[in-house]
């Protein structure tokens, strides 16, 4: 059964964090991204690395100092038919991806159909090479800690009271509303992507499957944008004639 630590950690990374982000990040971020994107992208992105890994930290500690199994938290590999579905799977999210990244670098019609989607998405996303690299570490973290925190830390807190199913619901209702900076549309969306991954991690009984796919969805998209918003001195194809 989670004790009270295990309840104020889960309050600390699903509430409290989230309405000091609301009430002192987000508005500073914006006044940096009026005055400079590019550096307000890099700040943004090194405070999503860099401020995530220590939450995350704290809930490994946690739960090592309690003499936990690691299996039960959902570190465990998949074995037998969900083994080989779940590489079988990663593999063709992969293969799709990479014909998406060719499709749209190959294409103006894909990179123009793309960036009007992107709305005001593309204040977020990578405009520049460096930038890439810094969202490739912002899509790795995203993909371990929030797996951790959602998909494992979340729904085992809750699951002795609402149930499996219950505290995964819980889960995503969250892990969504806390994306509503994105605009509430883009939040439903990552509603539906969370649904996704907490699926996989019902269907696999395992984080890993998750982990890999959310690093990888949210690398492509990344690629994707970079490809489509990089200026014309890296984008031959955007430059003037």
């Amino acid at each position: 059964m989670p004790a009270h630590s295990d309840l104020i950690y889960v309050a600390l990374f699903a509430a409290v964090l989230p309405l000091i982000d609301y009430l002192f990040f987000w508005p500073a971020f914006r006044r940096r991204l009026r005055a400079d994107p590019a550096r307000a992208r890099t700040w943004f992105w090194a405070w999503a690395i860099f401020g995530a890994w220590p939450v995350v930290a704290i809930g490994a500690v946690l739960w090592q100092s309690n003499d936990r199994s690691w299996t039960s938290f959902g570190f465990s590999i998949p074995d037998g038919w969900r083994l080989w579905t779940s590489i079988a799977l990663v593999l063709l999210v992969a293969a799709y991806f990479v014909y998406a990244v060719v499709a749209v670098a190959r294409t103006a019609d894909a990179r123009a159909s793309v960036e009007q989607q992107l709305g005001k998405l593309a204040d977020y996303l990578p405009h520049t090479r460096k930038e890439m690299y810094w969202f490739g570490g912002v899509s790795l973290t995203a993909g371990f800690c929030e797996e951790f925190l959602f998909r494992g830390y979340f729904i085992w807190v809750f699951a002795p009271w609402l149930g499996w199913w219950g505290a995964a619901a819980l889960s995503v209702l969250i892990f969504a509303t806390l994306h509503a900076y994105q605009g509430w549309s883009n939040a439903v969306r990552t509603g539906i992507v969370g649904a996704v991954f907490t699926l996989t991690v019902a269907i696999f009984d395992s984080l890993w499957p998750a982990i890999a796919l959310h690093a990888m969805v949210d690398l492509a998209h990344g690629l994707i944008a970079w490809l489509v918003l990089r200026s014309a001195t890296e984008n031959p194809l955007r430059a003037p004639v």
